[in-house]
Order: C-alpha cells, then structure tokens, then sequence
C-alpha cells in the first residue's frame, strides 16, 4: 500500500483505537505523540505504529516536525487526527491517487462529517469545510501558529470521499480547555489583522471556499457583537436549525469561543496600555 500515516496524539486512549481500527489497510503508521501520560502510547504501539515523541509547542511546528524529521516509508502520507476515521471510499481513492507516479500535486484536501451527540451536524458545522489531509513532505509546509495553514509546492488537488470527525470524544471538559488554548492564539492574531487596516475585498471573490472563508474571517474581526453575530450566521443564515437540538447547542458552544477571543483581545489591549484586567 503506497501510503503511509502520520498521527499527532496527546492523551488519545479513547478516540486513538478506532482511528488506527480504520487503518489496518497501512503498512506504514507513525504516531507522533506529546508525551502522552494515558495508554496512548501502548495503544500506537500494541497495534504496530511506529511511535516519535517531541515536546508540542505549536500544532504548526509539531506537524513540521513529524513531517520534515522523520523518514516514512513511502512518498504519500496521510495526516488524520486521532479522533478521526478513515472510511474504506477514502482510503481506496487516496491509495489509487498514490499508485498514480504522474500526479502534479503536492497535496489532497478533504472535507468531513463533523460528529456532535450522535449527529452529524451538516449545517451547523459550515459543512464543506476543506482540510489537507494527504500530501508529498517534501513539497509542503505548514504555517500559522494556531489553525495551522498548508502551502504547498504544487496543486493542491480535493478528495471526493469524506472523513469522520468525532471532535468530542473527550467530552466537554476537553473540548474547552483546547479551545481555552486556541482562543489566546486568534485574540492575538485579531489585532494583528486589525491594525494592519487591511480589509481582504479579493478574497470576497476568490474561485477558493478556503480563500473565501479566510476573507470572511478576518471581516469578521470588525463586526460589533461577533459572539451573537457568529451565532445567527451559523445557526440562522447557514441553516443550523435543521440539525435539530444538537444544531442548537454546537453553534451556542462555537459562540462561547467567539467570546473568548473577544474578551481576551480586550485584555490585551487593556495590558498594553498598563491597565488592570
């Protein structure tokens, strides 16, 4: 099989087994992990894996690193968090993509089914949502500290076939103190976009979703009350009621982080001028 895998774990005993479940198909699987302190570890290893340990300090740089450090047996790699699943329509596209010696592309976005409460929740994910799932190492980077950003040397071609994302197997707990995390990194990275005065009006009208979807962003930054206008753009405009309670709840959540961005860039501001928080 002409593809080999790369996981980035810390403290995945729940979610890492089904994800290495619906990659037996692999003859090459590396598990790249942050000093996990669960069964992490033994999991990768007890299902063949070959396990890499390095200090996480940004998603940007450990994904560099697992790429660009550690030598994998074939020229494909294919990049699934582990609380994702690789559906056998998606590995028999991918694996006929790599048989192909002659493809100009230096990497393969995805889209996925996000899982939320035994629902995918189509509408209030912002479904299609475009990840870069395999690629060529040596033809790409990775830049952006947080929400890390591909740049690769070629086309970047889309995979038909979809992955299953499960991004609360941890619960709840979990999921806030990552986005707690996450949240420090967009407040700082909002007023960067926000003192630069630069309003991205191209990218409005790129041929790109993932182009557009950045112009939208950082239009974002400059809207009044972005936690209440995130939530009615998610749940109203992009038909988050149709996904029933579980629609509801996820784009209150996506809110709630929408709000700690905000008020964390307050605090910023408030820091910078000597004031208390």
């Amino acid at each position: 099989m002409p593809i080999s895998v790369l996981i980035m774990t810390l403290n995945e005993e729940d979610s890492l087994p089904a994800c290495l479940a619906s990659l037996t198909w692999c003859d090459d699987i590396v598990v790249l992990d942050s000093f996990s302190t669960d069964r992490t570890v033994e999991i990768a290893k007890e299902a063949g894996a070959r396990v890499y340990q390095h200090k996480y300090e940004t998603e940007t740089r450990q994904r560099m690193y697992g790429l660009k450090e550690i030598e994998f047996k074939h020229k494909w790699v294919y990049m699934p968090d582990a609380d994702e699943i690789t559906p056998d329509d998606l590995r028999d596209e991918m694996l006929a993509i790599a048989a192909d010696p002659d493809r100009p592309e230096a990497m393969f976005s995805a889209r996925y089914k996000n899982m939320f409460m035994g629902r995918w929740i189509k509408h209030s994910s912002l479904y299609p949502t475009w990840i870069t799932r395999l690629c060529r190492p040596e033809r790409i980077h990775y830049e952006r500290e947080c929400h890390s950003r591909p740049v690769g040397d070629g086309p970047t071609g889309r995979l038909r076939s979809h992955f299953v994302h499960y991004s609360f197997n941890k619960g709840m707990t979990a999921w806030f103190d990552k986005h707690n995390r996450y949240s420090g990194f967009e407040a700082r990275e909002s007023l960067q976009i926000l003192r630069s005065k630069r309003i991205p009006w191209t990218g409005f009208f790129s041929a790109t979703p993932e182009a557009r979807r950045r112009a939208l962003k950082e239009f974002s930054y400059r809207l009044p009350f972005r936690p209440a206008a995130r939530f009615a753009y998610m749940y109203f405009l992009r038909g988050g009621f149709l996904d029933g309670w579980q629609g509801y709840h996820y784009c209150r959540l996506i809110a709630s982080y929408e709000y700690m961005i905000v008020i964390k860039m307050r605090e910023l501001q408030r820091r910078e001028l000597g004031l208390s928080i």
